[in-house]
C-alpha cells in the first residue's frame, strides 16, 4: 500500500517539477524579451536625441568659428571640443556599436559573478545568446 502512495507521490512531484521548468523557462523568455524592448527603446529614444544635438552641435560649430574668425580669437573654438565629445558618444550609442561592445564585456562579468555565486548558470548561458 505504501509503495502505491509512494509512486503516486512520485509521479505528482516529477509534474510539479516540470511544471516549475517550464513556467522558469517562460519567465526566462519573457525577461529576455522585455531586455530587447527595453534596449530597442534606449537605441530609439538616443537616435531622437541625436537629431535634436546634432542640430545644435551643427549651429552652434558654424557660429563658434565665425566668431572665431571675426574676432580673431581661437578660444571661441573651445567649446566645440566637449559638445564633439557628446556628439560622437550619441552617435555611437544610437548609430555604432556602443551597446553591443557594453553588452559583450558585461554579460560574461556576469556570467563570472553567478558561477562564483553557484546561481543558476545554465539559465544566464541562454540570456546570453
Amino acid at each position: 500500500m505504501g509503495f502505491i502512495f509512494s509512486k503516486a507521490m512520485n509521479d505528482s512531484l516529477k509534474g510539479q517539477q516540470e511544471f516549475m521548468r517550464l513556467q522558469l523557462e517562460r519567465q526566462l523568455v519573457l525577461q529576455n524579451l522585455m531586455r530587447e524592448r527595453q534596449a530597442a527603446m534606449q537605441i530609439a529614444s538616443t537616435r531622437e536625441f541625436l537629431r535634436y544635438f546634432g542640430t545644435f552641435f551643427g549651429l552652434s560649430a558654424v557660429v563658434l568659428t565665425a566668431g572665431a574668425m571675426k574676432k580673431k580669437n581661437p578660444a571661441f573654438l573651445m567649446p566645440i571640443v566637449p559638445l564633439g565629445f557628446v556628439f560622437a558618444y550619441n552617435c555611437d550609442m544610437g548609430y555604432g556599436t556602443l551597446l553591443q561592445r557594453v553588452k559583450d564585456v558585461f554579460i560574461p562579468a556576469l556570467l563570472r559573478a553567478f558561477c562564483t555565486l553557484q546561481l543558476f548558470p545554465t539559465m544566464l548561458l541562454r540570456l546570453h545568446v
